[in-house]
C-alpha cells in the first residue's frame, strides 16, 4: 500500500520540505545574528543573495505543502475501499490512531505556512528587508511542526493494515457519538445557521469599513478567522446535510466524491484561501510603522481583503445553493 504513487510522494515531499525548512531555519539564524545592512562587507552581500536564494525555495516549498493537504484527502478518500467498512476518506483516517492527528496538523501547517507566505510577499517588497527578523524567527517553530507533520503521515501509511475493520462517516458524525465530531453533528441547525451567516455578515461589514477607510484591520482579521472556524463546524452541523438531503448525513468529506460533482474542493478551497488572507491582514497590521512599508502595507491588505471576502462570498453561494434552490428543509430537526 505504501508504494501507492500518491502516497510515495506525500511521504517524500514532507520530509523533502521538513528537510529544506529545517536547513533554512538554521541559516536564518546565522542571519539575523549578523544582519547589518549598513555594511558593505563581502559577508553582508552574501547573505543578501543568500535570503533571496532561501526565500524562493521556501515559496516553492510551502505551496506544495499547502497543495499537499488537498492530495491528503485525496489519498484518504480513494483509499476507503480497501478497509471494511469505510465509505469515504472518514473511514480511511479512522484505520489507526495517526489519521485524524495528521489531518489537524496540516490544515494548521496549511494555514500558517500560507500566513509565512504572505509576510514573505511583502518582505520582498522592501529593499532593505525589513520583515527578515519575523519570518526567520517563524521558521524554526514552522520546521518542527512540519517534522511532526512527517511523522505523523509516514506513520498513518506505515501502519495501514487491510484487514482493519473501521467505522463509516455515518457512524463517526453522527449524533449520538460521544466525541468531538458527534458534539459538532449534535449542534442545531438553525442556531448554526444564524451563527454562520452573522460571522460571515460580520466579516463582509468590516471588510468594506477597511476598504472604504483603512481602519480597523485588526477586527476584520478576527472575524473573518472566527468565521473560518464557524464555517468548518457549519460544514458539518448543517451544510452537508443539505447537500446530501438527508437529516442525519453529517460528513465533511462524501462531498469531496464523484457523486456529489466533487462539491467539497472548491467548498474547502474557498474557505481556507479566504482564512489565509483574512489572518494575513491582521499579521501585517503589525507592521504598518515600518518606512519602508508604509506605501506596500495597506496596498496588500487590501488586495487580502478583497480576495478574502470574494473567497466567502464564493464559498456562501457554494454552501448556500442546495439551501435555496432544492426542498429539502431543515425545519422540525
Amino acid at each position: 500500500m505504501i508504494l501507492n504513487p500518491a502516497i510515495i510522494t506525500l511521504i517524500g515531499g514532507s520530509w523533502l520540505i521538513s528537510a529544506v525548512v529545517l536547513v533554512t531555519a538554521g541559516l536564518g539564524v546565522r542571519i539575523i545574528l549578523r544582519w547589518d545592512l549598513a555594511s558593505t562587507g563581502g559577508e553582508q552581500l552574501a547573505m543578501e543573495r543568500q535570503t533571496c536564494l532561501i526565500s524562493s525555495v521556501l515559496a516553492y516549498l510551502m505551496c506544495f505543502e499547502l497543495l499537499s493537504l488537498f492530495l491528503f484527502v485525496f489519498t484518504a478518500d480513494r483509499l476507503h475501499s480497501l478497509f471494511t467498512g469505510a465509505m469515504c476518506a472518514a473511514g480511511s483516517l479512522n484505520v489507526n490512531a495517526f489519521g485524524y492527528p495528521t489531518l489537524a496538523l496540516k490544515l494548521f501547517n496549511f494555514l500558517l505556512c500560507g500566513i509565512w507566505l504572505v509576510v514573505n510577499h511583502v518582505d520582498q517588497q522592501a529593499e532593505d528587508y525589513p520583515l527578515i527578523d519575523f519570518k526567520y524567527k517563524w521558521l524554526a517553530p514552522i520546521a518542527m511542526l512540519l517534522i511532526l507533520e512527517s511523522f505523523l503521515v509516514t506513520q498513518y501509511f506505515r501502519n495501514m493494515q487491510a484487514d482493519v475493520i473501521t467505522s463509516c462517516c455515518g457512524a463517526l458524525f453522527s449524533e449520538e457519538t460521544v466525541s468531538v465530531a458527534g458534539a459538532m453533528a449534535s449542534l442545531p441547525a438553525i442556531p448554526m445557521m444564524v451563527l454562520f451567516y452573522l460571522s460571515m455578515a460580520l466579516t463582509m461589514r468590516t471588510g468594506i469599513h477597511f476598504l472604504v477607510t483603512g481602519r480597523a484591520a485588526r477586527w476584520f482579521s478576527t472575524f473573518s478567522v472566527a468565521a473560518l472556524i464557524v464555517s468548518l463546524v457549519a460544514i458539518i452541523a448543517f451544510i452537508s446535510i443539505y447537500i446530501y438531503q438527508l437529516p442525519t448525513h453529517h460528513c465533511p468529506f462524501d462531498i469531496l466524491q464523484r457523486e456529489y460533482g466533487f462539491i467539497g474542493y472548491p467548498l474547502y478551497l474557498t474557505l481556507l484561501t479566504g482564512g489565509i488572507c483574512g489572518a494575513g491582514v491582521g499579521v501585517l497590521a503589525r507592521f504598518q510603522q515600518i518606512d519602508s512599508l508604509s506605501a506596500t502595507i495597506p496596498a496588500v491588505q487590501k488586495k487580502l481583503c478583497a480576495a478574502c471576502m470574494i473567497a466567502y462570498i464564493l464559498f456562501v453561494a457554494i454552501s448556500g445553493y442546495p439551501i435555496v434552490f432544492t426542498d429539502f428543509s431543515l425545519e422540525g430537526y
